[in-house]
């Protein structure tokens, strides 16, 4: 019985190169629900089994992992609550061809081969089509082939000893896909909505708000080119003195180095100095001579093959990828990673394959060979070397040319032996600041960190310098931007070495927990989040050092901190615009409110009473109030700015049950915005205050007659000092009732009970 089986590569070239392969060139083509993946059918046996292949092609991720529709608005939630906001996998538009073609042809076929690249992305890339595969044909039997290079003999092979794929290497970038958008979307909303209106930034496009993206492999990149710009900053030039020795014979030249190295103590190198030209004669103590030898390179992965393009040819690891991708796909390498359209019609490939096909040469070769010499000298108690090599083989390095091997031959000399050196001087130097990183340096500490993975490193340099935080010269050496030197700063004022690459290597380090089975996908999700979120409501809280860095390099654009800026804890749905959250804020001038995070699209807002002291969202949901769920808000009162009956603690709701909290913000007023066509001044209360104030200042103080209880009263003085006014509520629900308050109303003062009289 023949078997139909479905094949699928990870992109187009790949499954246009197997089927040729496995059909021998006589493979049938047809076309897919997709114009770009076509399907191409031929026969093959596997392992005895006569099999009728379809063979066809995504091309990279089928899904996006993304949040669920009512987070996906900036403006829609504090950035806070996408730490747990619910998040699925679902195919995208412009994959909606690709997903039909697989299930269709996958309801005809009882296999499944999957062809993806050998890595963990490559097996999360086959759980996808798997996904889909099962959707319309749930009894599918999967398979899994492994291959390294688009040559017959691995090809043939891979279809031949047929595997399952690993749930786990799925499971370890579904975890680190996770992470990395919660982490990601919530730094980024907070930095641009924090700062991106507020500063000027000279290379925002068109008066666009400019992104200021963070990333948890993106930042640690930054911060290494910030931490080397800054040491170079730090650096102080000292002066150093250094004797050089020189000695010259008709057997060549020796320049002898200094065992001391460099003094930075003037006075004592010119003493020694001095010692050494009064005795001048040197004495050679001791002579060394071996075999010495310089091994080939180890064989080239891809992360040495970007540094060496860019330490050899000046080449962008973005560039090396690029090339290195359609070098594999036209099957001259094996060195599959990322996707690419085209390439300009005068790119010159070769360079990259040549480096590629030399250093393989190299690895297979003999190691160079040399003799090397080491000659000590004594002068006047200073001791001396000098050494020299000469080449006898220069084996790998007749192939690897773009390493050498410089050696210099010197004098042969003899235990015993005394000369009178040819030059001795005393030399002045000054120290140096270490280089700005070049690309090579920088994917070097990458890699040793655990920043990215070999196929991911160049889209995080490349981001740097898309999002303008730093800028690299013509010699491939980066420099940060003002920009990116001032969020770095901004966190470490903070005291989050969130720009520190520690955090995203244990990231990492739990990723291949995750794929080695020692650690779960929801164990690394739930510890990862849990401490990023705490980072993150820290760095909230610290908001203001933001500014504080920012203010060191950009100009303010003279725009009010906005309350979408000031961020808050979520109360309830709007009920105005059913778009965006109420949160809970509390503004620069210190009044409370409860306002939509659309603004100022919707101008949704409740304002609480001036006498609040404190305010923070509970966990209680109030079962009177709707629709949806409206979180109840613990008050604290300032106390003496609020009648003795009530409690300088409460918790209450703003959805409109409250009678405490209504008969609160009648009495103290609230912090309501001068909003156009509204009265100035905030509610009914402050009015009818302010009414009374007038008149009892037009009526005089009371007399006699008006007061006959209160004869004679201590005056009662304001915060500002000031005697206050005594008023009669208006309110409804406060009719009649007396209270003191500032006559000038210059300050918040309120009491409601005079001293009783004397």
């Amino acid at each position: 019985m023949v078997v139909r089986a479905l094949n699928v590569a990870e992109k187009p070239s790949v499954a246009k190169a197997v089927a040729e392969i496995l059909s021998g060139g006589g493979m049938r083509t047809r076309e897919g629900r997709s114009v770009y993946n076509k399907i191409f059918e031929f026969e093959y046996t596997i392992s005895g089994q006569p099999c009728f292949m379809s063979f066809t092609s995504v091309t990279g991720h089928l899904m996006e992992l993304e949040f669920e529709e009512r987070y996906r608005k900036w403006t829609s939630c504090d950035p806070a609550d996408l730490y747990h906001a619910p998040v699925r996998k679902s195919v995208p538009s412009d994959k909606l061809p690709l997903q039909r073609t697989l299930q269709e042809e996958a309801r005809r076929c009882s296999w499944l081969v999957l062809w993806l690249d050998c890595d963990r992305e490559g097996e999360n890339i086959a759980y996808e089509v798997v996904e889909i595969c099962r959707s319309s044909n749930p009894r599918l039997n999967i398979w899994r082939a492994r291959f390294s290079a688009l040559i017959q003999r691995d090809i043939h092979h891979a279809v031949q000893n047929l595997t399952r794929p690993n749930p786990l290497f799925a499971d370890a970038v579904d975890a680190r896909q996770e992470i990395d958008l919660r982490i990601g979307a919530s730094f980024t909303r907070f930095q641009t909505m924090l700062l991106g209106d507020s500063f000027v930034f000279p290379f925002a496009e068109n008066d666009k708000r400019l992104v200021l993206s963070y990333g948890p492999c993106q930042f640690p990149t930054l911060g290494f080119v910030v931490e080397r710009y800054w040491e170079i900053q730090a650096h102080q030039p000292e002066d150093f003195w250094t004797i050089n020795c020189q000695y010259t014979s008709d057997e060549g030249n020796a320049k002898f180095n200094w065992k001391r190295g460099r003094l930075f103590d003037h006075l004592a190198a010119v003493l020694i100095y001095e010692m050494c030209v009064e005795e001048p004669l040197a004495t050679v103590y001791e002579v060394t001579g071996k075999e010495s030898r310089k091994n080939p390179p180890h064989p080239l992965n891809t992360v040495e093959l970007q540094k060496r393009a860019s330490r050899y040819f000046r080449m962008s690891s973005e560039q090396t990828m690029k090339v290195a991708e359609e070098l594999y796909q036209a099957g001259f390498i094996s060195y599959p990673r990322t996707e690419t359209d085209s390439f300009p019609e005068n790119f010159d490939l070769q360079r990259v394959y040549e480096l590629v096909t030399r250093h393989f040469l190299a690895c297979v070769s003999q190691p160079a060979i040399g003799y090397g010499t080491t000659a000590l000298i004594d002068i006047a108690g200073e001791i001396f070397s000098a050494s020299g090599l000469m080449i006898t083989a220069k084996n790998y390095l007749e192939v690897y040319r773009f390493e050498s091997w410089g050696g210099s031959t010197i004098p042969n000399f003899e235990v015993g032996q005394q000369f009178i050196p040819t030059s001795l001087t005393l030399d002045m130097g000054t120290t140096m600041p270490p280089p700005l990183l070049s690309e090579a340096d920088l994917i070097t500490l990458m890699d040793q960190a655990g920043i990215g993975t070999d196929a991911t490193m160049h889209d995080h340099i490349k981001k740097l310098l898309d999002r303008c935080y730093a800028t690299k010269d013509v010699n491939t050496r980066f420099s940060p931007t003002k920009l990116g030197e001032a969020l770095v700063m901004a966190y470490d004022m903070m005291g989050y070495e969130l720009w520190k690459p520690y955090l995203r290597a244990m990231m990492e380090r739990d990723m291949k927990a995750v794929s080695d089975g020692t650690k779960t996908k929801a164990e690394v999700l739930e510890s990862s989040l849990r401490q990023m979120k705490e980072c993150f409501l820290d760095a909230k809280s610290q908001k203001m050092k933001m500014f504080e860095a920012m203010q060191l390099f950009f100009e303010r654009t003279n725009r009010p901190l906005s309350d979408q800026q000031v961020g808050g804890e979520v109360v309830r749905n709007c009920s105005a615009c059913n778009d965006a959250d109420m949160v809970l804020r509390k503004r620069p001038d210190g009044k409370f409110m409860v306002g939509c995070l659309n603004y100022p699209h919707c101008r949704n807002a409740t304002w609480l009473p001036n006498a609040l002291l404190e305010a923070s969202v509970s966990d209680e949901i109030c079962n009177r109030c709707g629709p949806g769920a409206v979180y109840r808000i613990k008050f604290k009162f300032k106390q003496g700015e609020i009648p003795p009956q009530y409690a300088t603690e409460h918790t209450g709701c703003v959805g409109g049950c409250d009678t405490i909290l209504k008969e609160l913000i009648e009495i103290c007023g609230t912090g309501t915005r001068n909003i156009s066509g509204s009265r100035p001044g905030g509610n009914r209360g402050t009015s009818n205050a302010q009414m009374n104030s007038r008149s009892a200042a037009q009526r005089g103080p009371p007399s006699h007659d008006q007061h006959p209880t209160s004869i004679r009263l201590d005056p009662v003085l304001c915060h500002c000092q000031q005697v206050c006014s005594l008023l009669t509520a208006q309110t409804e629900n406060n009719r009649g009732r007396r209270f003191y308050r500032c006559a000038a109303n210059n300050c918040d003062f309120f009491f409601s009970k005079p001293r009783e009289p004397l």
